[in-house]
């Protein structure tokens, strides 16, 4: 090499003591205020299930438009999906966690009631996608 590409590396020194300790920490804090968060999601579902099994599923027993009830119980269900996949994202920050909460959210989308008949030809049509992409593209085995 001549002198002068030699002169132009610039050479890259090790973190200092203070870097270290500071990532460190820093790490440590992130890494806890997230578990914290996903807890807090993850007691919410917990009382979002609880509170759909106590108080919604006795509708159905009762003379009243069922389906109504039914669908109302299927949009609490994906949403403690949703908090449940959501919870587990913060945790582990794995991308098929991410592809998962998205597949709920759609899903409980296509279940609300007034959705015209584009919105849910081009949620099946997402839906789709992005089971090709969790079965086929992202490591890991599929559930």
């Amino acid at each position: 090499m001549s002198e002068e590409k030699k002169k132009k590396i610039v050479e890259v020194g090790d973190e200092t003591s203070v870097e270290r300790i500071f990532n460190f920490y820093l790490g440590n804090a992130i890494h806890i205020f997230l578990s914290v968060l996903a807890l807090l999601v993850l007691i919410a579902a917990a009382i979002g299930a609880f509170d759909t099994v106590v108080r919604d599923f006795p509708k159905l027993l009762q003379p009243s438009d069922e389906y109504k009830v039914l669908q109302q119980i299927i949009e609490n269900i994906l949403l403690v999906a949703i908090a449940a996949e959501l919870g587990l994202l913060l945790l582990f920050h794995r991308t098929s966690a991410a592809v998962e909460v998205i597949i709920f959210v759609i899903a409980r989308k296509i279940v609300t009631p007034g959705v015209s008949a584009l919105e849910i030809l081009l949620s099946v049509a997402a839906l789709a996608g992005l089971l090709v992409v969790r079965f086929y593209y992202l490591p890991g085995k599929p559930k």
